[in-house]
């Protein structure tokens, strides 16, 4: 018996927040991969962020209240 990993293929998205269009690789090597943060995930509804919308929700989540 052997085990196979199925991959999934890149996907092309646009930002739910502002709209650019990028692409996205779960099962490979994503730029997202690159970033120190990580967080915030997307809300409800989202689906990943671009670049910039990535570190503008990383910068005010790391804001105090």
């Amino acid at each position: 018996m052997t085990n196979q990993v199925e991959v999934s293929p890149s996907r092309r998205l646009a930002c739910p927040r502002c709209g650019t269009e990028f692409t996205c690789a779960l099962a490979g090597p994503c730029w997202c991969a690159e970033e120190t943060a990580r967080l915030p995930m997307p809300t409800d509804g989202e689906d990943c962020l671009c670049r910039e919308c990535l570190r503008k929700a990383a910068g005010a989540a790391a804001q105090p209240q």
